[in-house]
């Protein structure tokens, strides 16, 4: 064989080898996520997530997350609270059905991780960190992580500037290896 061939060869192997390992830490998400809120004003859960994800726990800088939760999956467990949160006065679905994160980095602290990325909601894009913990067995595995987001960077309801116009958010988001 030729030194060209050679070349050509391991060049696809190599490109092979690299696709790979990218289907071996793509992870589909399953229904059975939680994504919990609590504020002064309502508490409750979105039961709709979609998206993907491409992580890899050895090398998480070449990792990605682009989620989306839908709006009109709210659940407050009060079907008037829920009519008001999808209104023009909070979420407005009906112009911003969705909310939208896209990552931009990953990195590793100690035995966790922390997410950075771009939160779209309301129209509003902000930069924002998440912690999370990722545990794996057997093929399948979860995400958990919380933080915080202060409605008012995104221009929902009436803002005083004290702690409750921040809400508290909570993931358990499992996946299964694609």
């Amino acid at each position: 064989m030729s030194k060209k061939r050679y070349c050509i060869a391991a060049f696809a192997i190599f490109l092979l080898s690299s696709f790979s390992l990218v289907l071996l830490h793509d992870w589909e998400i399953t229904g059975e996520h939680i994504i919990k809120f609590e504020g002064k004003y309502a508490h409750g859960v979105f039961e709709k997530l979609s998206g993907s994800i491409v992580f890899d726990p050895d090398h998480p800088a070449t990792s990605k997350f682009d989620v989306e939760v839908d709006v009109n999956s709210i659940n407050t467990g009060n079907e008037l609270k829920d009519k008001h949160a999808r209104s023009e006065k909070w979420f407005d679905a009906g112009r911003y059905p969705v909310i939208r994160f896209v990552s931009s980095g990953i990195s590793r602290l100690d035995s966790a991780y922390i997410v950075r990325g771009d939160l779209q909601l309301h129209g509003v894009t902000r930069q924002i960190s998440i912690p999370f913990v990722f545990v794996q067995d057997s093929g399948k595995a979860v995400f958990k992580g919380s933080f915080k987001v202060n409605r008012g960077d995104f221009g929902i309801g009436k803002i005083s500037g004290k702690e409750s116009d921040s809400t508290a958010v909570v993931l358990s988001v499992p996946v299964i290896a694609r």
